[in-house]
């Protein structure tokens, strides 16, 4: 199990970071996050405290994981590639690098930018459709890169939430239930990356996608089933803005593989229909990255 962080940026146990970076990896349960006391509140957002070192580390995770997963999935089409596009994007996905123990704000603008990158890169030469076939190919990185913790369903759900964090939205973990290794379910109130894209969208900013969600139920679920447990996802719109509820299960005694199964009941909003991609230059964009957060 790798390195983990005691609540200070510390390390504990053994491991280190992808890429030869010391220091956790991931946070353990913050405070009152973990087993709470009868009568004890459970704590809305529980990774608040993130030390900014582990935010990021955690952006640079997930921009590894984006861009090994790109990687991994252009090499399957072969020689439909044309090199010299890729090349070019290479470079300015690692262009303007900050430095490492740079402010998280940096990795974040990183991640942003890198992001819509790939998306455009992506969408503009196999169609929208591939996204769900890149969230997969990312999923079999991100398999290998977060490590498991014990927790059993509960990991991934926490990651869920750390993703939440970063991006600053309203998360909350069940009250009547805890996270635990054969189920656990996070439910975000308000996503705050449909804040950044409409703001970015007055902005004059064009986006790849219509809705975030396009591309965060993939990835997420993806990220899930490559754990080994089973996903299921419902999207919320209401007073408190856009928001989702995830639940992971452990996958069934006779191995059947994790379908992302809708919950009983439970009905998805109709998401808006992307537009059709440009076909000029391409802009300025922002991340349709996952709606998670």
């Amino acid at each position: 199990m790798g390195g983990v962080s005691d609540g200070t940026g510390g390390a504990t146990g053994s491991g280190g970071r992808a890429g030869g970076e010391a220091g956790p990896r991931t946070a353990v349960l913050a405070a009152g996050a973990g087993r709470r006391r009868p009568g004890a509140e459970q704590p809305r957002s529980p990774y608040r405290a993130m030390p900014d070192a582990e935010r990021s580390a955690l952006w640079r995770q997930r921009l590894h994981e984006a861009e090994a997963g790109l990687t991994r999935y252009l090499v399957s089409h072969g020689d439909e590639l044309h090199l010299t596009d890729w090349f070019v994007l290479q470079s300015e996905l690692f262009a303007d690098l900050p430095e490492r123990d740079a402010p998280a704000v940096e990795w974040q603008r990183v991640f942003f930018r890198d992001q819509a990158l790939m998306e455009r890169f992506l969408v503009l030469r196999y169609g929208e459709a591939v996204l769900g076939d890149w969230a997969r190919s990312n999923a079999e990185v991100h398999r290998d890169v977060e490590p498991d913790h014990g927790r059993g369903a509960a990991d991934p759900i926490h990651r869920i939430a750390r993703q939440a964090e970063l991006y600053g939205s309203d998360y909350e973990f069940d009250d009547d239930a805890e996270p635990g290794p054969e189920h656990a379910a996070l439910t975000i109130t308000h996503c705050a990356i449909w804040d950044y894209r409409e703001k970015a969208r007055r902005s004059g900013v064009r986006l790849t996608l219509a809705s975030p969600c396009t591309y965060c139920t993939e990835a997420l679920s993806a990220n899930i089933r490559a754990k080994g447990y089973r996903p299921a996802h419902r999207l919320t719109h209401g007073p408190t803005g856009h928001g989702c509820r995830w639940e992971c299960t452990a996958a069934s005694a006779d191995g059947s593989s994790a379908a992302d199964v809708q919950p009983a009941g439970a009905a998805r909003p109709a998401e808006p229909a992307a537009p059709a991609p440009p076909s000029g230059p391409a802009g300025p964009t922002v991340t349709d990255e996952p709606g998670e957060s």
